[in-house]
């Protein structure tokens, strides 16, 4: 993934050839032609994390933030605080398959930090290495009870009829702005939704999405070691669309 790197000062953001540190805190949303998805609540999750461990003025560094996205074109940017130091990556958005193969975690959950982004994103990454030897696009964590958690690097929802359900309050999982958004406009559609404890199992035959900022809904179309086969996708292309028109500009 190419990328440019760029360093707060304080005041302002600086270019440099490369930076790597361990990542305490992170954040990233895609930006299309200037336009992007629920910037507030990236910035509220970031800054609320961020916030407990650096002094540095977090609104100044945004505001730097926003003048460096091109408006022009797809970015993926992502913001990090690392050893005291806040950091910006310009990098150009990977690419990934419009459907997700899924596979269970065969390991313990082993995050450092389950709820906040950043500390965990090289373990996602090596946990999604796994499910590509096992035939998939994603691993699904489940923890000690193998109850569903979340994707490696995803949120994973599903529906019960026209009920949308994601995994309960009480699951250690990454508060996800795409659920946010998901949960959200489902309500304002008519819809319910729920949270719940569930097994892989417990799954069979639903719809079921992967999402996440990058890849916004893709469709579950199978699960190698789910026991049973996923169901059909009867509301995916109506919310792709709805969460479309929820980009606004920068």
């Amino acid at each position: 993934m190419n990328e440019t790197i760029y360093v707060f000062d304080g005041q302002a953001l600086h270019l440099v050839e490369a930076y790597e540190h361990p990542i305490q805190v992170a954040d990233s949303f895609l930006v299309s032609d200037g336009r992007v998805r629920s910037l507030y609540k990236h910035k509220v999750r970031f800054n609320t994390s961020a916030q407990k461990l650096t002094d540095l003025d977090l609104d100044v560094f945004w505001d730097e933030v926003i003048k460096l996205i091109p408006r022009e074109g797809q970015v993926f940017p992502r913001l990090e605080l690392s050893n005291d130091n806040l950091i910006l990556r310009l990098r150009e958005p990977s690419e990934y398959k419009p459907s997700v193969t899924l596979w269970s975690a065969d390991e313990p959950d082993d995050r450092i930090d389950p709820t906040t982004k950043g500390p965990d994103l090289g373990y996602g990454a090596i946990l999604r290495r796994k499910a590509n030897l096992h035939g998939a696009d994603e691993a699904i964590i489940l923890n000690e009870d193998g109850y569903v958690v979340e994707g490696a690097l995803s949120s994973l929802l599903w529906w019960r009829d026209d009920v949308l359900c994601g995994p309960d309050e009480n699951t250690k999982w990454l508060p996800s702005v795409t659920r946010s958004d998901l949960f959200d406009m489902a309500s304002q559609a008519g819809y319910s939704t729920a949270t719940e404890n569930v097994r892989p199992e417990d799954l069979i035959g639903l719809e079921l999405w992967v999402v996440s900022s990058l890849t916004g809904i893709r469709p579950v179309i199978d699960w190698v070691n789910l026991g049973g086969p996923v169901g059909p996708q009867r509301h995916l292309e109506s919310f792709q669309r709805r969460l479309k028109l929820m980009s606004s500009e920068l």
